[in-house]
């Protein structure tokens, strides 16, 4: 038999897998490089030094999605970064080594809570944190606005690339309608992973299937609802979007409901879907689609879903007649594409909730241990461009870059890699022009490299000390690799210290928050409401929730053992949330062809909501939902 690695070295191996991503290789290309070849031209390259940090750091957040949606997840980290790029400058010119380390320690306090909110402020600590150490440990002539001021503009001339760079190769059926590609092909994808879970209904990969559905979903909703100068779709191929978006909200519902009963469907129930996903992706009419069988509920419920898709796609977002349908899917839909994609919008106070909460609270404080140790050590070794051991540590200390010791081996082997190869180059290049070349091709690779974590630490580390050197360091691959290898050693130690409270604060956070999304997706389905914008919406938001769970629930099991016991029995209740979401849909689905629960649903629903509670209690968790779920017992026993 194979030979099994243990998760924490299994997971440092693993690497993401996918086609290139050329477009965002283009825009690599065209970011950095370029900007620091001007200010070498004009002859002020410390100004194209910070500028292209800022597109290099930009560009790490650079991901599939829309154009919209781009300029809240590259710019609000780029926004941060800048703050930070400030304050470490300031703090660099007016304070004492004690009372730097003290400010950076407060700063790694507050940007490491603030991550817990999601990816893009996750994004922002991070920028926030790593423009702060180079800022105050990089002496350059600039003050520190105008430094700040250049970093933001690397990023948003990033952000412009973005936003009128066509994607290559994009199918669209009119070239004024490039900008809505990304949303395009998002939408497309929902239908296509609705046919793939239809197709392996009753077999292995169904679950696998239900979770790259809900994958899906979270994508094309994210990408649709992007920030916007006005509060409705303001073009006609917008408004098509959102209708074909919310016409694929019913029949995700139909089909995970037949994948909860299990019974294998016939091959031409996948063909609807799949007519459907190239019709958004050419502009073409969908033409007649194949309906199924009636013969269930599922089945019944997917065949509404599939006809009031296809008057969806003939309608092209255009307002149903007054004459036409207006059922409850049709209501539904038009809510959910005029009124927006997400139910509740996010509050100041449940933001207050999710900083201050357990898992902002752990992570903050692990961030602050290791950044101000970093920064004290670095400090005490030299006394310029002491930059790197902090910076580093940041990285090293993200969470959602993969487990702690994953990270550690990743970062350590590329960055040995990355100077090794810059090493070489730096030998043979010319300067500058050759290290301006190097960073435009590092820039490029980017996007590729972001697969592996210890791949794109290579790349960033060539792209980073072809900068400094550009910039008046001398050639430092070997004291870079020493303070990296000293950055690991910390954040091993900083990770694996005692804390107070109960570890593991992240994965109970988002478990909590999932908890609660399946309890309200739950009592608004059994309190028989037949409001389908809202109960898609707190559908989407329980599988989301549950979604967030599991990645980091996955993230903690590949620790450590040391660290791994303290999220023990988690996965256990992940599956039980999993199993009562599907259950909740299926019941609906049922709710809304009969009128009525029967008796199978009702005894599964209460033998889901007991466990619930006894996997909960296992896995030391508490909420209010578990007096809600007994009353929520109460209820269907009635």
């Amino acid at each position: 038999p194979a030979l099994a690695l243990p998760p924490w070295l299994a997971h440092a191996l693993r690497a993401q897998r996918g086609p290139v991503p050329w477009s965002a290789v283009v825009r690599g290309a065209l970011a950095a490089g370029p900007l620091l070849l001007v200010a070498v031209l004009v002859d002020r390259p410390s100004i194209g030094v910070v500028a292209a940090l800022g597109a290099m750091l930009a560009g790490t957040n650079d991901r599939p999605g829309s154009r919209r949606a781009s300029i809240k997840r590259l710019g609000v980290p780029a926004l941060a970064g800048a703050g930070g790029l400030f304050l470490g400058a300031y703090l660099g010119e007016q304070a004492g080594a004690v009372l730097l380390t003290l400010a950076l320690t407060g700063l790694g306090l507050v940007g490491g809570a603030v991550s817990a909110v999601g990816p893009v402020a996750s994004g922002a600590g991070t920028q926030l944190l790593v423009a702060a150490a180079v800022g105050a440990g990089m002496p350059l002539p600039e003050p520190g606005w105008q430094r700040a001021l250049f970093f933001f503009g690397g990023a948003v001339w990033l952000i412009v690339l973005r936003l009128v760079l066509p994607t290559p190769g994009a199918l669209v059926s009119d070239l004024r309608d490039f900008r809505f590609d990304g949303e395009r092909e998002a939408v497309a994808s929902v239908y296509q992973a609705v046919a793939a879970l239809l197709a392996a209904v009753g077999g292995e990969d169904a679950m696998a299937r239900r979770a790259a559905l809900t994958a899906a979903l979270d994508h094309a909703q994210d990408a649709l609802a992007g920030p916007r100068l006005r509060g409705y779709a303001s073009s006609a191929a917008e408004r098509r979007l959102r209708a074909q978006y919310a016409a694929a909200l019913p029949l995700a519902e139909a089909a995970t409901a037949l994948a909860w009963s299990g019974d294998a469907l016939p091959a031409r129930a996948a063909d609807g879907p799949r007519r459907l996903a190239v019709a958004v992706r050419t502009g073409e009419a969908c033409g007649p689609l194949p309906a199924p069988s009636r013969s269930v509920p599922g089945l019944r419920a997917l065949d509404d879903a599939l006809l009031h898709a296809a008057e969806a796609f003939d309608r092209g977002g255009r307002k149903p007649s007054p004459k036409g349908s207006s059922g409850p899917i049709d209501l539904g839909a038009q809510q959910t594409a005029r009124h927006g994609l997400h139910l509740r919008p996010v509050r100041a106070k449940a933001l207050l909730r999710t900083v201050t909460g357990a898992g902002g609270r752990e992570y903050g404080l692990r961030v602050a241990l290791s950044f101000g140790a970093s920064a004290a050590v670095a400090q005490a070794l030299h006394h310029v461009h002491w930059y790197w051991l902090p910076a580093t540590a940041v990285f090293l200390v993200k969470p959602d870059l993969g487990p702690l010791v994953s990270r550690v081996l990743c970062r350590a082997a590329g960055t040995v890699f990355g100077a090794v190869v810059f090493a070489g180059f730096a030998a043979v290049l010319p300067a500058p022009e050759g290290l301006v070349a190097l960073v435009a091709v590092s820039g490029a690779l980017i996007p590729v490299a972001i697969r592996h974590f210890a791949a794109q630490t290579a790349v960033i580390t060539v792209l980073v000390l072809s900068l400094v050197m550009v910039g008046g360091e001398p050639q430092a691959s070997w004291s870079r690799i020493a303070e990296t290898l000293l950055a690991c050693a910390i954040v091993l130690l900083v990770g694996h210290l005692p804390a107070p409270g109960q570890r593991g604060g992240n994965v109970r956070a988002r478990l909590g928050r999932a908890t609660d999304a399946a309890h309200a997706y739950l009592a608004q389905v059994l309190s028989g409401a037949d409001d389908r914008a809202a109960r898609w919406a707190l559908r989407r938001e329980a599988y989301r929730t549950l979604a967030e769970a599991r990645a980091a629930i996955d993230r903690a099991s590949a620790e450590l053992p040391t660290l791994a016991r303290h999220t023990e029995g988690t996965d256990e209740v992940a599956d039980t949330l999993e199993r009562l979401v599907d259950t909740t849909t299926a019941c609906a689905v049922h709710l809304d062809d009969t009128g009525r629960l029967t008796p199978q649903h009702t005894e599964r629903l209460a033998t889901l909501l007991d466990e619930l509670v006894e996997r909960r209690e296992r896995a030391g968790l508490t909420s209010e939902y578990d007096r809600s779920g007994n009353a929520l017992n109460l209820n269907l026993s009635a």
